[in-house]
């Protein structure tokens, strides 16, 4: 079986996806020992599989104690989540860097448009402090395609920030600003500003460094200190090779070769009406190399037109409430 990037990222269809998710199931069975592993020890036959819902999703951990890879050609990049300093990072093993490439180019220009539009910005310390951030990776690359010499990142200087970003506050071009959480945080607090201009982009996290917040205090907080209507927000992880982006009120949209189902964390193959809250299960297609069906530990719930919320992680409190009507 041949799966060529093009199938991927040329996908229009719910048709097209759920016949090429069904074949890179098979194939990633055929040529991921892990994954074949997890899916015999549920005591799945491969062959059976021909519906979306049919397919073993793994247990995102596994990427904490495992390489996880399709297939048998050379290991071209290794991108390593981030965390607190007491928690074991996930590694991916990224045989063909060019999808992720063409991932996340496609992804963007579908999502905000092409990159020469804007100033790009980057406040991600706690990335660019250590090796193998793939959103440092993404930024990186991005950040280039602006050929624009205001755009690039930023560590603690938030006066050099507060500076660019007043600067380039009626620049014809838009400016945008990613920033890990907790960093956006301490940034407007030192420098509130009033840029209804500007466009913000939160990647999630405190790292540790602040109290966690419910994504409706974060950018509301946000919002003030910026001067701000509304957020937007990067759902990633090191995990995958495709994000889902939210222009505003923590709903998600994923592109096309992307598709998160929400699942009974109870019965991890009973999967939750829209308006119900269950734990997030990820089909990402340009994962071709890896394992493309992730068990996420997210808890989130379903709209219509297939967006979604995030609303934090499983804990003790999350499994009890995971099927009650979200409010």
């Amino acid at each position: 079986m041949t799966i060529q990037s093009a199938d991927i990222f040329n996908i229009s269809t719910d048709e097209q996806f759920r016949h090429l998710a069904i074949d890179i199931f098979h194939y990633q069975y055929l040529n991921n020992n892990l994954y074949r592993q997890w899916v015999d020890g549920l005591n799945i036959n491969y062959k059976e599989v021909t519906e979306i819902y049919q397919i073993p999703f793994l247990p995102i951990q596994f990427f904490k104690s495992h390489s996880i890879v399709s297939g048998n050609e050379k290991i071209q990049k290794i991108f390593q989540s981030s965390g607190t300093t007491e928690s074991i990072p996930s590694l991916h093993h990224v045989s063909d860097i060019s999808l992720y490439e063409q991932s996340f180019n496609l992804n963007f220009k579908l999502t905000f448009g092409i990159p020469e539009q804007y100033h790009i910005l980057a406040l991600l310390p706690s990335y660019l402090e250590r090796e193998g951030s793939s959103l440092v990776y993404m930024m990186e690359h991005l950040i280039k395609k602006t050929n624009d010499e205001h755009s690039g990142f930023y560590l603690h200087d938030f006066g050099e920030l507060n500076h660019k970003l007043h600067l380039l506050k009626d620049s014809p071009r838009k400016t945008m600003l990613w920033g890990v959480s907790y960093a956006l945080l301490d940034f407007c607090e030192q420098f509130p500003s009033s840029l209804p201009k500007l466009m913000l982009i939160e990647t999630g996290g405190m790292k540790g460094k602040r109290k966690e917040l419910i994504r409706q205090q974060l950018h509301h907080e946000l919002c003030n200190g910026f001067g701000l209507e509304n957020i937007s927000s990067e759902y990633g992880m090191t995990e995958l090779l495709s994000q889902a982006y939210s222009y505003g009120k923590g709903l998600f949209r994923t592109p096309p070769w992307m598709k998160v189902m929400i699942r009974d964390v109870y019965d991890p193959f009973s999967y939750c009406k829209n308006g119900r809250n269950g734990a997030i299960n990820i089909i990402d297609l340009a994962n071709l190399n890896s394992c493309s069906f992730i068990m996420t530990d997210d808890i989130g719930i379903m709209h219509e037109n297939e967006a979604f919320e995030v609303l934090g992680r499983i804990d003790n409190s999350d499994i009890r409430g995971c099927n009650l009507l979200y409010s």
